[in-house]
């Protein structure tokens, strides 16, 4: 009976074995410092300047792109620069300055409940507390991980559908549900990595690690992921394959950070 198992894309042959825990997490952190050198600039990709700014626009972030809501924030911020500004908007002129992101009228509710919120509860100021924020309108475990990880410096584990996906392709868990998975992934990384871990994960997926058709072929951590093979795997189509700065195409920010090597997304309604 001949050797089992077949080459992958570093030319080790797959055994077949289980992976134990160790070197699960082994992997996992050699992942990680790799996805470090290949993704130096990882920032979150909505455009704030203040956590007000990131809370709502977060919540706005639900069921659409990065891109989108940073689009459609600049007139609501100009429009209601501060909870008590958004508390006490009309909800109808609210909803036509949103309505790109989607679900308009119910991402109103959200965003002008927990504007009401901070004003009544708060004065008028994001906490930086988990519990505080989850007891929000609109702010589940995700969204605020986002505010307190970017905004307060408290490391924060961000589930998102790019991140949930990414980590059961590289088998650091099989859990399925949100808080699970942030659980699990909490215990393979240092509490300081949560953060960073997080835009990382969701920049290669957005990037390379796509859902429907991932750049295999054009993957730096290939040689690391036991999913290999699920996308195209040839380099040439590969790298036809990935998006934003990686395809010298315009990133999600219209405001990126400095160090950012894509150019900045145009405004809403900009055309070339």
């Amino acid at each position: 009976m001949g050797e089992q198992g077949s080459r992958g894309p570093s030319g080790r042959r797959k055994t077949g074995k289980p992976e134990s825990r160790l070197a699960m997490v082994r992997r996992a952190r050699r992942i990680n410092r790799e996805l470090a050198e290949v993704y130096p600039y990882a920032h979150p990709e909505l455009d704030f300047e203040n956590p007000f700014q990131l809370l709502v626009a977060t919540v706005l972030s639900a069921q659409t792109t990065d891109l989108r809501v940073n689009q459609t924030t600049p007139a609501l911020f100009a429009a209601y620069p501060t909870p008590e500004d958004l508390a006490s908007a009309v909800p109808e002129e609210v909803e036509e300055l949103i309505r790109p992101t989607g679900f308009f009228r119910a991402k109103t509710k959200s965003i002008m409940g927990l504007s009401a919120a901070l004003r009544d509860d708060f004065g008028g100021e994001v906490p930086g507390r988990l519990q505080d924020l989850v007891a929000l309108p609109g702010v589940g475990r995700k969204t605020a991980f986002v505010v307190l990880g970017n905004a307060f410096g408290v490391p924060g584990i961000t589930v998102d559908t790019h991140f949930m996906r990414l980590v059961r392709r590289w088998k650091w868990t099989e859990q399925e549900d949100p808080a699970r998975i942030e659980a699990e992934i909490a215990g393979i990384f240092p509490k300081s990595e949560w953060t960073m871990l997080s835009h990382r994960v969701i920049f290669h997926g957005r990037r390379i690690c796509h859902a429907r058709r991932p750049a295999c072929g054009a993957c730096p951590i290939a040689h690391l992921c036991p999913s290999y093979g699920e996308g195209e795997t040839d380099p040439d189509k590969a790298r036809k394959l990935l998006k934003y700065e990686l395809a010298g195409q315009p990133g999600q920010r219209l405001k990126p950070p400095a160090d950012y090597p894509g150019t900045p997304a145009p405004a809403l309604g900009a055309t070339g």
